[in-house]
């Protein structure tokens, strides 16, 4: 039984689904109708827009997050009521853009448990994992399954102790590559025997439709209708210790799975090759595009420049659970941006790109709350610039060696500084 990672999701879309198809669950209202007393807070736009099918879809405007819980440190996941509180910030418009979010994973799970009555846990084995046949498959290790578990590695080759999340959702599910095929194929409607029909076909279908903003994810999948001359439908997943991937190929009926206990590239490859042997139009459409990303990889990446309307000084803060933290960037013609954080030192903005609207970097700084002090970490910046501001998320990043931390965003706003 391997950690999955993110294949976890299209494992949890499908318990959501069966709910849906019960009746209990309504994929085009907001989430809030399903939470507790914590709700989702919308910085920009309306949380009524963050439908469900948009939290499923990844563009309810949840930003970047996740939490590792090392079982041999003191820090524990706090409640998902907890969580929400301090993280569940829409910072862009619902159905606006697509960013993936393990936090939108974390708040179905715990969705999936308000509705049935059970815990998450309990839930997915005796509706998803049991009647698929899966009996190597659970949320985490289940009982008497621990001595079948796969010991995740990093990449010194030592065993990493167990972790947990707030967003088990999105990440916490264990399978055998032999159970992972079959939930596979009854994805591809190819029932195999001792399986019974969880979900009808049409929902099967719902679940590989392609929805806006992003073309190629649908409920718990990605999805791409030409993928070296095949529509292919799939997730992967990684964190410390997890390299996984699961391929179906819905003309072929074929279903791949490579699932690697430690951070690797095998995975893809192997599928890849597999792939190739299966199929000889893949295999010569992949040898056409490998040609062609060789001859891309010898461009140059352009710089930064600046476009008129972002130099100068913008001011704001950055919104935490804790503070409102002063939040300065100075855009220089040469491209340079400074940045500062309250009275804490002048840095630069590293990294520093500008496409479609979005402004991305990197900075060091302090923004102050206990949960990201656990860690040496760094900023990430994420802006949108909208008329005379600029919006969007700082996410704090762990800076962990062989072990993953946290990603967690703040909502921030900084406005444009008129020159006299």
């Amino acid at each position: 039984m391997y950690s999955l990672a993110s294949i976890s999701k299209p494992v949890t879309a499908t318990g959501l689904m069966i709910l849906k198809e019960r009746g209990k669950l309504n994929l085009d209202k907001p989430i809030d109708e399903y939470l507790g007393d914590a709700k989702l807070k919308a910085w920009i736009g309306s949380s009524d827009e963050a439908t469900v099918r948009r939290v499923v879809n990844h563009s309810s405007g949840l930003p970047l997050h996740y939490q590792f819980f090392y079982e041999d440190e003191p820090y524990r996941p706090p409640a998902m009521d907890e969580t929400i509180q301090r993280y569940g910030n829409l910072i862009t418009v619902p159905g606006e853009k697509y960013e993936y979010s393990n936090l939108g994973y974390g708040v179905l799970d715990y969705v999936i448990s308000r509705l049935s009555g059970k815990s998450y846990q309990d839930f997915m084995r005796e509706e998803v994992f049991l009647p698929l046949d899966m009996t190597h498959s659970s949320v985490h290790i289940g009982p008497r399954l621990e001595k079948y578990q796969a010991i995740r590695y990093a990449a010194d080759g030592l065993p990493i102790p167990f972790y947990d999340f707030d967003h088990r959702g999105g990440s916490a599910v264990y399978s055998s590559a032999h159970d992972l095929v079959r939930f596979g194929m009854f994805h591809l409607k190819a029932h195999l025997p001792k399986q019974k029909a969880i979900l009808s076909d049409e929902t099967i279908d719902e679940m590989q439709l392609q929805y806006p903003p992003l073309k190629n994810y649908g409920i718990g999948w990605f999805i791409n209708d030409n993928d070296r001359g095949f529509r292919i439908v799939g997730h992967g997943g990684g964190m410390p210790g997890v390299s996984t991937l699961l391929t179906l190929i819905p003309t072929e009926k074929l279903t791949v799975v490579a699932l690697s206990n430690a951070a690797s590239s095998l995975p893809s490859e192997i599928t890849q090759e597999v792939l190739s042997v299966m199929l000889p139009e893949y295999a010569k459409n992949r040898e056409l595009e490998a040609q062609q990303k060789q001859a891309k990889a010898q461009e140059p990446a352009p710089s930064f420049r600046p476009i008129p309307e972002l130099v100068g000084k913008w001011i704001g803060s950055i919104h935490t659970y804790k503070q409102e933290v002063p939040f300065t960037l100075w855009f220089q013609e040469s491209g340079d941006v400074h940045a500062q954080l309250g009275d804490q030192l002048k840095t630069l903005l590293n990294e520093v790109s500008f496409k479609d609207g979005n402004l991305r970097g990197r900075m060091m700084g302090d923004i102050g709350t206990e949960d990201v002090n656990r860690l040496p970490y760094h900023l990430q910046v994420s802006l949108n610039l909208r008329v005379g501001v600029l919006n969007g998320g700082v996410a704090a990043v762990s800076i962990s060696g062989r072990r993953g931390g946290y990603g967690l965003s703040h909502w921030v706003e900084l406005k444009k500084q008129e020159t006299k």
